[in-house]
């Protein structure tokens, strides 16, 4: 199985992106949680101040936690210019490809609102969550698609990643809510609020804003973006290389520090993802994608013959996670794996505490998408 990292570089398959994608997904399926339960029940200091990270931070602020959202986004980002820019080489269609960009969004929005609850509550609008985390996934991804697709270089690219940053900036900043003012970046009285409650229907996630509203979206469309300029970089037509890695990781330190500087005066906050927090998790995330690729595609760490397979047996694990990663995300909303495991090692709970039961979730939703990577069955949006 450590063979198969192995088989997608002889493809020319990006291997380390499906195990990094696989290392972000095992946080929002139980990893977190578990960190959480081991540090209830130890109560070390220093697992103590890990478990913090693993908790959202109330409004303004960032903590790990906040960190994976935006990472799956960015490296749904990255795939673009292997599954576009590839098919455009070739003499592609645009607008075919726009078609199947566009697919992909309402796919993923239509999930999103289904993993909301639409199904199980009462079919009327008042009742229905149309934002949602998919759906985020998906607005940001058929935007960031089509500006690859009619875009012919990266310094067109830029140039859109500029102004869209630069109107959330002027928006968020500057355009004042009827009766409020300017500048406001709080739950009720704040732009993101004020929109989500003008324009969207339904229900709020927030009941006065929604953290994947109308702004966020349109912002989050920016962290996408930067994952297909990463993907650019990655996929030149040139060997896997230090140098490659170097620039992602130069990048990313880059963006990372702007944010920095912009959140003097401009607050990082995931819920209304301004733009220091889309700028913030898109360094860390350049950083993240160079470590992975350097490890994992210049350096062959994985490799079945280093170290007794153990770096290869470490990929296997994320990247069978990272295959099936909209799998498991809406599994996990219809089948309660922490019952099933409760049935397995609910025994075990009272000496050790919860953590154990968390872990026993883990393992069945691994040992779920192992079978379905060997039966070679994905979820394909």
């Amino acid at each position: 199985m450590q063979n198969q990292i192995q088989t997608d570089k002889q493809n020319g398959r990006l291997a380390s992106l499906d195990v990094l994608r696989g290392f972000d997904m095992l946080w929002i399926i139980g990893g977190g949680s578990l960190i959480v339960g081991l540090a209830k029940v130890l109560d070390w200091g220093w697992l103590n101040v890990v478990a913090e990270q693993m908790e959202h931070v109330r409004w303004d602020g960032f903590h790990f936690e906040d960190l994976i959202f935006p990472l799956f986004m960015f490296i749904s980002g990255v795939a673009i210019p292997y599954a576009i820019s590839s098919k455009l080489e070739k003499g592609a269609d645009k607008f075919s490809l726009f078609k199947k960009a566009l697919k992909r969004g309402v796919i993923l929005i239509l999930f999103g609102v289904i993993y909301n609850g639409a199904l199980h509550r009462p079919l009327a609008l008042s009742n229905i969550r149309i934002p949602s985390v998919l759906g985020q996934i998906g607005f940001a991804y058929f935007f960031a698609a089509t500006i690859v697709i009619y875009t012919k270089n990266m310094k067109s690219r830029i140039l859109w990643l500029a102004g869209i940053l630069v109107s959330i900036m002027a928006i968020q900043l500057w355009v004042p809510v009827p009766g409020q003012g300017a500048g406001l970046l709080d739950p009720v009285n704040g732009i993101n609020a004020y929109l989500d409650r003008l324009l969207i229907p339904g229900r709020l996630h927030g009941k006065t804003f929604d953290p994947e509203g109308l702004l966020c979206c349109i912002s989050a469309i920016s962290v996408t973006l930067m994952g297909a300029l990463a993907g650019g970089i990655l996929r030149d037509g040139k060997p896997a290389s230090g140098k490659k890695a170097a620039t992602l990781a130069i990048t990313g330190a880059c963006v990372l520090t702007i944010a920095l500087l912009l959140s003097t005066f401009y607050p990082i906050i995931k819920a209304c993802w301004t733009v220091p927090f889309d700028m913030l998790t898109s360094g860390i995330s350049f950083i993240l994608l160079a470590l992975f690729y350097f490890a994992i595609d210049v350096k062959d760490w994985t490799s079945p013959d280093r170290n007794w397979g153990i770096g290869a047996k470490k990929a296997f694990f994320f990247k069978v996670i990272g295959m099936n990663s909209i799998t498991i995300y809406l599994t996990c909303a219809i089948f309660d794996f922490r019952d099933a495991a409760t049935f397995f090692v609910g025994f075990l709970e009272t000496s050790l505490g919860g953590w154990i039961i968390v872990l026993g979730a883990l393992v069945l939703e691994w040992l779920f998408l192992y079978f379905l990577y060997k039966k070679n069955i994905f979820l394909k949006v």
